[in-house]
C-alpha cells in the first residue's frame, strides 16, 4: 500500500472488510494483516491530514508530518495496546511529530501556505466541513481562516483536534499533556474568538465543539 505525499489513496486497492473496530484491525495488522492496515488508513487519513495541514498551515510541512505519523504507526504497531482507541494512538503520534518538527526547526508554526495555495482545500472535505458549511460568503470564510490562524497554537490544536478526530476533551488533554479542564478552557477560548471574529455576519457551523465548550 502506497501513501501518497498529498494524502491521496486509491480505495480500489482496498478490498472490502467488515465492520471490525479499529482496535481489532490494529491487532490484526500487528500480526501481519496488511488489509487491516489499509482499512485503518482509509478510515483515518483524511481527518489526520486535515488536522496536520490546518494546524501547520503549510502543505509541504503537513505532507512530511503525514508521512512521519504513518511511518511511526507502522514502526510501533507491536506496541499498540487494544484498550486504547486507535484514534487516540494516532493523534498522540501526530501531536508528538508536530511538536518535534518545530523543536527541530526552532520555529513556530506561523508560516503561511505558498501564494495561491489554499490549505483549506488541500483535501476534499466532507459536506459538513466544506467552506459553504463553514461560512455563508467568501469574505466570511476568509475571516474565519484569519481568525483560526490568529489563535495561539495550543488553542488551535485543541480546536482542530476536537473537530477532526472526534476524540473527547479528556482524550485530547491526555494527548497534549494537559488536564481535561485545561483542554476544555483552550477549546472554549478558541470557539469564543472564532465566533467573535464572525459575529457581525453570523456563522453556519464554526464548530461542533461550541455546545461542549460553553
Amino acid at each position: 500500500m502506497t501513501v501518497e505525499r498529498d494524502g491521496s489513496f486509491d480505495p480500489g486497492k482496498v478490498r472490502p472488510m467488515g465492520s471490525d473496530d479499529d482496535a481489532e484491525l490494529m491487532q490484526r495488522y500487528a500480526s501481519g494483516d496488511m488489509r487491516a492496515f489499509e482499512s485503518l488508513y482509509a478510515r483515518h487519513r483524511v481527518a489526520l491530514y486535515r488536522y496536520l495541514v490546518r494546524h501547520a498551515r503549510h502543505p509541504e510541512v503537513a505532507n512530511d508530518l503525514f508521512q512521519e505519523v504513518w511511518s511511526k504507526v507502522v514502526a510501533n504497531r507491536a506496541r499498540y495496546e487494544p484498550r486504547a482507541k486507535f484514534r487516540t494512538f494516532l493523534f498522540r503520534i501526530a501531536h508528538n511529530c508536530f511538536v518535534d518538527h518545530y523543536r527541530r526547526s526552532s520555529t513556530r508554526p506561523q508560516q503561511d501556505a505558498p501564494e495561491g495555495q489554499d490549505w483549506e482545500d488541500v483535501l476534499p472535505a466532507p459536506e459538513h466541513h466544506s467552506p459553504q458549511a463553514v461560512a455563508e460568503s467568501e469574505e466570511l470564510l476568509e475571516r474565519y481562516k484569519a481568525a483560526l490562524n490568529a489563535l495561539p497554537a495550543e488553542q488551535r490544536e485543541v480546536f482542530l483536534m476536537y473537530e477532526e478526530s472526534g476524540l473527547s476533551l479528556d482524550e485530547i488533554g491526555a494527548i497534549t499533556g494537559v488536564g481535561m479542564e485545561t483542554a476544555k478552557s483552550r477549546l472554549r477560548y478558541a470557539v469564543s474568538k472564532l465566533k467573535a471574529a464572525l459575529a457581525s455576519d453570523g456563522l453556519a457551523n464554526v464548530a461542533k465543539a461550541t455546545s461542549s465548550a460553553s
